[in-house]
């Protein structure tokens, strides 16, 4: 499992790997599969405003609401996500989701339509 090293971060609720095509390579927890699905709604917005913005792409993302905390990283085609509790420190998560990502140049990417 690929991401099997963020079951160790404390107060992990989910953990999500997903592709452009919005599918779940791989899911932690309960809420795995919801925040796949929006862990690629969000990367379409992102790469939208990099592009109107002319930012270049968005390559991580951070957000708290009042529940969670949540941190992304983008590698290529796919995105990696974890929502954390609350009030967890992110650190550990930002640097494993980088450590990650790294390591998903192995992976088949989309073929050009």
């Amino acid at each position: 499992m690929r991401l099997g090293p963020l079951r160790a971060v404390p107060g992990v609720v989910a953990a999500a790997l997903v592709g452009l095509d919005g599918l779940p390579l791989e899911v932690i927890g309960e809420g795995g599969d919801a925040l796949a699905a929006e862990l690629a709604s969000l990367r379409v917005g992102l790469d939208r405003i990099g592009r109107r913005l002319g930012a270049g792409n968005v390559t991580r993302v951070a957000f708290t609401s009042e529940r969670v905390e949540v941190v992304a990283v983008t590698s290529g085609d796919f995105v990696l996500g974890v929502a954390l509790m609350r009030g967890q420190d992110t650190r550990m998560a930002q640097q494993l989701l980088a450590r990650l990502a790294l390591d998903l140049t192995e992976l088949p990417r989309a073929e050009p339509v």
